[in-house]
Formats: C-alpha cells, structure tokens, sequence
C-alpha cells in the first residue's frame, strides 16, 4: 500500500470523543520511550506528523491520524511509565482500555517492543489482556537497526517462544526500524490486506 496523504485529525481525552465516522482504525502503542511516534511518521513517510521527544511519555491523548481519507492511523498513550503519578498513570490506562474496548471502528492494535529488550512483564501483561478482551493485535518490534542482523533474528525467536508458552496461536509479527525504513512496506501491506478484506465484506 502506497501512502499519497495523512493529516492529524483530532486529539481526545476519551473514547466517545473520538472521530464520529466509520472509517477502520489501527491503534499503534507501546510502552514509553519503544520508538512510536518515529515508526508512525516513518510509515506515513512524513517527519512532523506525530511529535516525537526526547522526554518519554509525551502522548497523553487519543491521536487520529486520516491516511489516504480512507483509514485512521491511532496514536495511543504509552502505558507504565514510571515517573508519571499514580494517579495519572490510572487515568490513562483507563483512557486507554476504554478505547481499545469500545471503539467499534478499532480493528487491530498494534504492540510496539524494543527489540533490543528481553520480554518484559509489563509488555506480557498487555498483550494478554489483548487476548483475553478478544481483541486483534499484531506485535511490532521497533529499532532493530540497533542490534546486529543475526541478533535481532535471535530476539524476535525468542519473544515469540516467550509467548508460545502461554498462548495456542501466535499473533503476526513486524521487525521494524524507523532509520532504515524496515518493515515499512509489510506493515502497510498488512493494513492494506485487512481494508481489502472489510471492503469484500460489506
């Protein structure tokens, strides 16, 4: 799939504020500091689209992204980032869940991973959440151009195997890096072959 447009579209507290359309959307989210925000505007081939930061956990907002006004490209809060209050943290995990649960036009989420990262609880908790809620997701590594070939080959075996013990089907897997545009083409032909397919259906 060939990306010829994406415009920021709205930022949202919650849920029911989102955009009011049918349009499918791919929610993108990791924890903090995982490479969002320079995979997004590297899919999008557009550097300023979503603003990246030194400073991890910069996205508190639901972020709508129209790509080729065809489909929604949505940014979501990092979750479990350790210096922000408690109090905050609660609010946007409860942000975060009510959208993954109620959004009808969700169609996959997107699980952004260190690659360089040995699996982590925090991300395996997520991901099983995902499952147990019955929703579609997809497992994206991120900077795989900070490894060494044959070690992020390793890395990416050894997650999935990490997962392999606790679920009977593993979900699909990207290994991306926004430096060298890797991955780019497989994920947007993914997104590209699931719009095909909700085309078909309607």
């Amino acid at each position: 799939m060939d990306i010829k447009t994406s415009e920021f579209v709205l930022s949202a507290p919650r849920e029911s504020m989102c955009p009011k359309d049918t349009k499918p959307e791919y929610a993108f989210i990791g924890r903090s500091n995982v490479g969002k925000s320079s995979l997004i505007n590297m899919l999008c081939n557009h550097k300023g689209l979503a603003k990246t930061s030194s400073t991890p956990g910069k996205t508190l907002l639901i972020n709508h992204f129209i790509i080729n006004k065809e489909w929604y490209l949505v940014d979501l809060p990092g979750y479990g980032f350790a210096k922000r209050s408690k109090n905050v943290q609660q609010q946007l995990d409860q942000m975060i869940r009510g959208y993954i649960l109620g959004r009808e036009q969700l169609v996959n989420v997107f699980v952004l991973i260190d690659i360089r990262h040995d699996p982590m609880a925090i991300d395996l908790d997520f991901i099983n959440w995902l499952g147990v809620s019955g929703i579609p997701f997809s497992i994206v590594f991120t900077k795989a151009d900070k490894l060494a070939p044959t070690k992020v080959a390793a890395a990416a075996k050894a997650w999935m195997e990490k997962l392999n013990e606790t679920w009977e089907e593993l979900p699909p897997y990207f290994v991306t890096s926004a430096d060298k545009k890797t991955g780019r083409d497989e994920l947007l032909d993914y997104i590209g072959q699931i719009n095909k397919e909700l085309k078909n259906d309607n």
